[in-house]
């Protein structure tokens, strides 16, 4: 993550929960931060307000207020573990429109292939087979995945 953190680019956190994660973003110039949730992005603001960050409400699958092709990172890590499918599609659709030529985008997902995840009811049946297929259909390239280091998920880094 933190080779892809550069003070003169635009990042985007979906499902930012507690902020484990959001404070490794923090140096770029702007930061959307999305979530479902309310709540979360409420107390988000009290943690991390800053000048350049933006904390935006979506339905679950879109980006309100992004403008298009903005976005030259956008990083999600313990949300799509729980997205279904269809969930994913549409959200991979969404991120199309707001990504720059070029961008990278990082997500962790559950990967039904190992014990840990299967083992979890809250994780969503995704393998990495599945998520690739998903990725290549919306159109993006897959630049690299790490298949190994977790024991219930994976991740993938893709460009468009």
């Amino acid at each position: 993550m933190l080779a892809y953190v550069r003070p003169e680019d635009t990042a985007l956190e979906i499902g930012a929960g507690g902020g484990r994660w959001t404070r490794y973003l923090l140096d770029f110039k702007k930061l959307y931060v999305v979530d479902y949730h309310v709540e979360l992005l409420t107390e988000l603001k009290k943690k991390f307000c800053k000048p350049g960050m933006e904390f935006i409400k979506n339905n679950g699958t879109d980006f309100p207020g992004i403008p298009e092709r903005s976005i030259d990172y956008l990083f999600s890590f313990g949300t799509f573990m729980h997205l279904d499918a269809p969930i994913i599609e549409i959200y991979l659709a969404n991120m199309k429109k707001i990504l720059k030529p070029g961008a990278n985008a990082v997500i962790q997902y559950s990967d039904k292939t190992k014990i840990m995840a299967q083992l979890n009811e809250n994780f969503s049946e995704n393998t990495p087979d599945k998520m690739r297929t998903m990725v290549l259909n919306a159109g993006y390239t897959i630049r690299e995945e790490d298949l190994t280091t977790m024991w219930h998920s994976s991740v993938i880094r893709f460009t468009i």
